[in-house]
């Protein structure tokens, strides 16, 4: 009786009829892989590096700092949220 089977799917070999290209059309790449370079270390350190240095090398700068200081922002809002006293900074 096959209580504890389960299923196997079935395999076509199909094979697109109009597709002219190298690659296989079924391959699941996100379109942002080749500029990456945060996706090749599997530890959270290779990570961190990697990002850290991504960072510090983009040639768009500007954006760079505005995205530090959006941070900056969000981190007072929510301290003043929570009501921390933030004249111990001062």
């Amino acid at each position: 009786m096959g209580i504890f089977k389960t299923k196997k799917n079935k395999r076509y070999s199909y094979t697109p009829r109009f597709y002219k290209s190298e690659r296989s059309p079924f391959e699941i790449k996100h379109k942002f892989d080749d500029h990456r370079v945060t996706i090749e270390k599997t530890n959270l350190k290779g990570k961190f590096t990697n990002a850290i240095n991504d960072f510090k090398t983009n040639p768009n700068s500007i954006a760079n700092k505005r995205v530090f200081i959006i941070i900056l922002i969000l981190i007072f809002v929510f301290l003043w949220i929570i009501d921390f006293d933030l004249s111990i900074f001062f």
